[in-house]
């Protein structure tokens, strides 16, 4: 039997500001996500790292989705400079990616900041020498076994749907978020837990990205010794990333409403403040 991931469970991972801290000691994540083809990937992740708290963002990428990030959140800063954390892929195509492209994530994976893999860089998650979580779902979770070399698996119930994402985070040596209306987070070392804090109308366009955001988010404000336990840190950005889409969709009223990605990331903050004050 899998775990359930709670709101306590978040609470205990998430991370208060204290009036010590300044905007580097909250966490900086560096952003390297979105393409002139899909620049709402960079806007969506951004924002919903600002809004899960911490406290800068580094956005690096093309300057069509760079426009739009700044549009969307001036605070973003677009120069290269020190991170706690790292998010990629978002938004980007593997077979429309430059070689430049390819070795500027490559210098990231090797890095040792943790790094939120999603999408068109999940191709490049198996050479990876930083702690990484991946963020893939059932497809792409299929494409990522094929290339680590493990068997098919077939479409499963969530017990196994757990057996082979903890199965492909040991051969990964990260951390798997095998993505569904049933989230399973597991570790490379055989920690697994799930996560059902959401709602079906988190099935649309974009959440995916601001799901990564969010990840990326509390694993940059975990600060020193978070490469330790991305499980957790990541299972509790899945958390915040359903409770804030339930929230969303709550205010069409009890059986909720239509939703938009942009709708999830302007109600992380309420739900990163609910679990807060579960303390």
């Amino acid at each position: 039997m899998v775990g359930s991931w709670t709101v306590q469970d978040a609470a205990r991972v998430l991370r208060r500001p204290t009036a010590a801290d300044d905007k580097y000691s909250r966490g900086v994540l560096g952003v390297r996500t979105g393409s002139d083809a899909y620049p709402g990937a960079a806007v969506l992740g951004v924002e919903a790292a600002w809004r899960t708290g911490l406290g800068m963002v580094r956005y690096l990428g093309p300057s069509v989705p760079t426009s739009l990030v700044l549009q969307r959140c001036p605070e973003t800063v677009t120069v290269d400079g020190r991170v706690q954390a790292w998010l990629i892929g978002s938004g980007t195509d593997a077979s429309a990616r430059t070689d430049a492209d390819t070795d500027a994530l490559r210098t990231v994976l090797s890095s040792p900041e943790p790094v939120v893999v999603d999408a068109g860089a999940l191709d490049l998650a198996p050479d990876a020498s930083a702690p990484i979580i991946v963020t893939p779902h059932a497809r792409e979770h299929a494409r990522l076994r094929s290339i680590l070399g493990l068997a098919e698996v077939a479409p499963g119930a969530d017990a196994e749907r757990a057996a082979s994402a903890v199965e492909t985070a040991a051969a990964l040596g990260g951390t798997v978020v095998l993505k569904g209306s049933v989230t399973i987070v597991a570790a490379a070392n055989g920690w697994v837990t799930s996560v059902s804090a959401g709602t079906p109308w988190l099935a649309t366009a974009g959440t995916g990205d601001v799901l990564a955001g969010a990840i990326g988010a509390v694993v940059a404000g975990a600060g020193a010794g978070a490469a330790g336990d991305l499980g957790r840190l990541a299972a509790a950005g899945v958390w915040l990333h359903g409770r804030a889409g339930a929230l969303a969709a709550a205010e069409f009223g009890p059986a909720g409403g239509p939703l938009t990605a942009s709708d999830v990331a302007a109600a992380l903050p309420r739900a990163v403040a609910e679990a807060l004050a579960t303390r």
